[in-house]
């Protein structure tokens, strides 16, 4: 602990996070004096109370050691700030304006002066004892008035299935990173299934429109209906309780939740009710047919839509309370019936007034991500008839994906509303080391200095979570951080509190980790894992890789000769799960070139051995050690889907719904593999299956002499694909198997064969 605490006082000379706040920043916030009634509904007793119940919850008995004090007064500028100081007795005074800003301060203090760490996929509190000492008042700020987290996605991709005490900790989460502006969109279906009984529609109207519990986040933006569903009125009640408690404990923190609001997606029974309408049926979303997409969409423009956008948002405000900023996106993938700039203005004016009319002092939180994902559609003046049909200031929008396709630098910082510059960071929730460090470390200070910027926050929106816990970190710091950090440094001391130890050899693999995979710099690269391991076998596959392998094979090494001894902290056991699981994923794609080479070649023996390699050695392994840690497993996913049902025909259909989107996406395989998960289980029992398949498929076309066809293979291997979502069959939901001696097994067996790979990957 003595090197721990030199490390600690060398971050305190360094002042770390002490600065004054950016001019540039202070006046981009107070260009918007609209946005200033956005702030915390609780007290400071209340809020104070919130953060000392969390401190119990993280560090037990040891949280006394913290005196709290929420002081609402300590900032005149809406910018949270948190001054931290020792007393004589060795405890830490925190003093915060919020909840949040005391909760984030102290976990500044716990990481870099008690090597401490929380996470995803584990903690690491070891404090020292007694408390290190300040030597002087700590003082934490931030420039930015919102730190936003979650994506619409996110609801399905990663947290659909959670219960309160799951929640609970990532609210946790949430605080302790400083997180102020979170999503708060669950439960949204009960109160759109009143008003919609309100309008006249019947039940089997409503159950026909609503989408699957894995599909309401695309439901909810108008691309596709009714696939997965209906949803139970049991799902409705729990929902609705739960979101009941996720507000309760977010605005005890100070948080201001965004809630939902009207975006003109309909059921296709209010055209029974009012054919008069001006409803557009669009086309097909995805690979969707119309059977499941070609959503109803009512014109902003038509009277009906401001009184079912009145009365939704009323309906919430009534049953959540408010904070006054709501969420909804119009034309989510889907593209406008019209590109006249005056349509675009009168759209967004329209859906505005839907707000304003429940709620006066209403912001419109939009996601940018439509003018990325349509760009040959959104010109500069549609992108500007678009956001100026809202008054300067009543709009923030979210430039999603701001480390890689930043929208504000074209848009004249979005032609001037106010915009929160955000890392997406994770597509689908698919498994997979991956990171933009350089880009996220400088694009936030890039966008603040801007000409003329109107970014008021920072934020994270990925589609999924509970992957890379590094690079969330990272990003969240960045919020109280007045210029970049050094990335070696912060990568070394990262490492030093993940595992609560100096040793120089894990120091060295987190390094290696950051100048490899978690430093993509590929223009345009979307992370979306297009490793062969988790993609529809063919003989055209994208093998391409965005780093040099040896840095990861290196940091392999030295996880796997630190493991003896750190086998018993969580978050190394993980590392030391993913980054083998990463090291196997590279080498699949080795033996997949050896397979597609040996067979264009004729040369079957040779196609033999690699794909027996592959096939009976290697994916079963890989299996084995999925499921020896409990942050891998399918079981655990398929649990707490069936734990949502009541009943048995419940529990199918929550089954399905949560095998269905990792694999298929749609009936048919529309979105196929988007969410990929590399767990235990999944591996054995789908991606195994269709490797063998391939192989098997191969080899029977060298020995007819007849092509490979892929229609033919596709047509096959659905049959596979399909069998999974149905097979009924129970995974293990608690680890099994040493995960040291598996992965020193795989390193004995494998890294010989890593080593040889690099010329041909690099």
């Amino acid at each position: 602990m003595e090197q721990a605490s030199k490390m600690s006082r060398r971050c305190e000379r360094c002042v770390l996070f002490i600065a004054a706040l950016s001019l540039c920043a202070a006046a981009a916030a107070r260009r918007f004096p609209t946005l200033e009634h956005l702030k915390s509904r609780a007290d400071d007793k209340t809020q104070g109370a919130a953060v000392a119940e969390l401190l119990r919850r993280l560090l037990g008995t040891r949280s006394a050691e913290f005196v709290v004090v929420v002081d609402g007064s300590l900032s005149d500028d809406s910018l949270d700030v948190c001054e931290l100081r020792s007393t004589k007795n060795n405890k830490i005074v925190a003093t915060g304006n919020t909840g949040v800003s005391v909760a984030s301060g102290i976990y500044n203090y716990l990481k870099y002066f008690c090597n401490c760490h929380v996470s995803w996929s584990g903690d690491q509190v070891a404090l020292p004892r007694p408390l290190p000492r300040l030597s002087g008042v700590l003082r934490i700020n931030t420039q930015h008035r919102f730190r936003y987290y979650q994506n619409v996605c996110t609801a399905s991709y990663s947290s659909v299935w959670w219960d309160w005490p799951r929640w609970e900790r990532e609210i946790d989460w949430m605080a302790l990173n400083g997180i102020n502006l979170p999503l708060a969109f669950t439960g949204q279906e009960a109160l759109w299934q009143e008003v919609y009984r309100a309008l006249g529609l019947n039940q089997s109207e409503i159950e026909e429109f609503f989408a699957g519990p894995a599909f309401l986040a695309w439901n909810r933006m108008g691309n596709l209906f009714e696939f997965g569903g209906p949803l139970p009125q049991s799902w409705h009640v729990n929902q609705l309780t739960l979101q009941f408690k996720i507000l309760e404990r977010m605005r005890s923190f100070g948080m201001i939740p965004v809630l939902p609001a009207f975006s003109g997606n309909i059921p296709r029974g209010i055209l029974r009710l009012h054919p008069e309408a001006n409803v557009t049926r669009l086309g097909p979303w995805a690979h969707f047919n119309c059977s499941y997409s070609c959503s109803y969409i009512l014109d902003p423009r038509d009277p009906l839509f401001l009184r079912i956008g009145s009365l939704y948002l009323s309906q919430v405000i009534k049953q959540f309370g408010t904070n006054h900023i709501y969420n909804t996106d119009t034309f989510n993938e889907m593209l406008p019936p019209s590109s006249d700039p005056a349509y675009l203005s009168a759209v967004s004016r329209s859906v505005f007034a839907s707000m304003t009319a429940a709620d006066p002092q209403a912001i419109w939180l939009m996601q940018g991500w439509l003018f990325f994902s349509a760009a040959s559609f959104w010109k500069p003046a549609q992108i500007q008839a678009l956001l100026h049909g809202v008054p300067l200031g009543r709009m923030i929008v979210l430039d999603l994906f701001a480390e890689t396709e930043p929208v504000f630098s074209y848009t004249e910082s979005f032609y001037g509303q106010p915009f929160i510059w955000c890392m997406l960071q994770n597509f689908g929730g698919n498994s997979g080391l991956f990171g933009t460090v350089e880009s996220i470390n400088s694009g936030p200070f890039e966008a603040l200095h801007f000409p003329n910027s109107t970014m008021v926050g920072v934020g994270m929106s990925p589609e999924g979570i509970e992957q890379n816990p590094a690079m969330y970190e990272l990003m969240s710091e960045l919020a109280w951080r007045k210029e970049p950090v050094n990335l070696v440094k912060w990568a070394s001391l990262y490492a030093v509190r993940r595992y609560g130890t100096t040793r120089d050899s894990l120091i060295t693999a987190w390094r290696l980790l950051f100048s490899s995979v978690y430093n993509c710099t590929v223009p345009h690269y979307r992370n979306h894992n297009h490793s062969p391991l988790v993609r529809r076998p063919s003989l055209h596959m994208n093998t391409d890789l965005w780093y040099n392998p040896a840095n990861l094979f290196k940091a392999w090494k030295l996880l796997i000769e630190a493991s003896p001894s750190l086998m018993s902290e969580e978050t190394f056991r993980y590392d030391l799960v993913d980054v083998t699981r990463e090291v196997l994923q590279v080498l699949t794609t080795s033996f997949y070139l050896d397979i597609t080479d040996a067979f264009h070649k004729q040369k079957l023996p040779e196609l033999l051995i690699s794909a027996g390699v592959l096939i009976y050695d290697l994916l079963p392994e890989l299996n084995r050690l999925l499921c020896s840690d409990r942050n891998f497993l399918l079981g655990k996913w398929l649990e707490r889907a069936k734990s949502s049902a009541i009943d048995e025909e419940e529990a199918k259909l929550y089954d399905m719904n949560a095998r269905n989107q990792l694999t298929l996406w749609g009936p048919s395989g529309e979105i196929q593999d988007y969410a990929s998960k590399e767990w235990g289980g999944l591996m054995e029992d789908y991606y195994a299956q269709r490797w063998g398949l391939f192989v098997q498929t191969l080899v029977g076309c060298l020995h007819s002499g007849q092509p490979f066809k892929q229609d033919a293979f596709d047509q096959a291997v659905f049959q596979v694909e399909k069998g999974f979502i149905y097979n009924g069959r129970k995974y293990p939901t608690e680890p099994q198997g040493d995960t040291y001696e598996i992965t020193r097994r795989i390193f004995l067996k494998y890294y010989p064969q890593a080593l040889n790979t690099l010329k041909r990957l690099s």
